[in-house]
């Protein structure tokens, strides 16, 4: 509708849909991936449900937020996909969402369960990457 009524497109080429498929794919990839760990950890995917086991593992080794990394990396290949810049007019309240909405919340509860392994952590592995 957006674009309709506001036009923000931009030329579609076979390399940008072919770029756009491959951000998709990659950030499902890194989302499955990341869920898979978690999985395997038993603890929780949910970041309101409380984690029971601090996981610095597979994706957690490079990205403390290697789902929300996996979303913005969607995201783009989406915008990429729609040949819009609509996304990336609405990318800030997004990011604003999740870091005060979610992120902070859980790193909250992180650093209130694990404290000296959480903090350990956290100056390891930056927070995106």
């Amino acid at each position: 509708w957006l674009e309709k009524k506001f036009p923000l497109g931009f030329a579609s080429t076979p390399a940008l849909d072919s770029a756009g498929r491959a951000l998709v794919g990659l950030g499902v990839a890194l989302m499955l991936w990341a869920a898979w760990v978690i999985w395997r950890h038993h603890t929780t995917i949910n970041p309101y449900a409380g984690a029971s086991t601090l996981v610095t593992t597979g994706p957690f080794a490079f990205s403390r937020n290697p789902i929300y990394l996996a979303d913005v990396v969607v995201y783009v290949g989406i915008m990429l996909l729609l040949g819009s810049f609509w996304p990336l007019v609405f990318a800030p309240l997004v990011w604003v969402i999740m870091r005060y909405g979610v992120i902070l919340h859980e790193e909250a509860h992180l650093m209130a369960k694990f404290g000296a392994a959480y903090s350990e952590y956290c100056a390891k592995v930056r927070r995106w990457i």
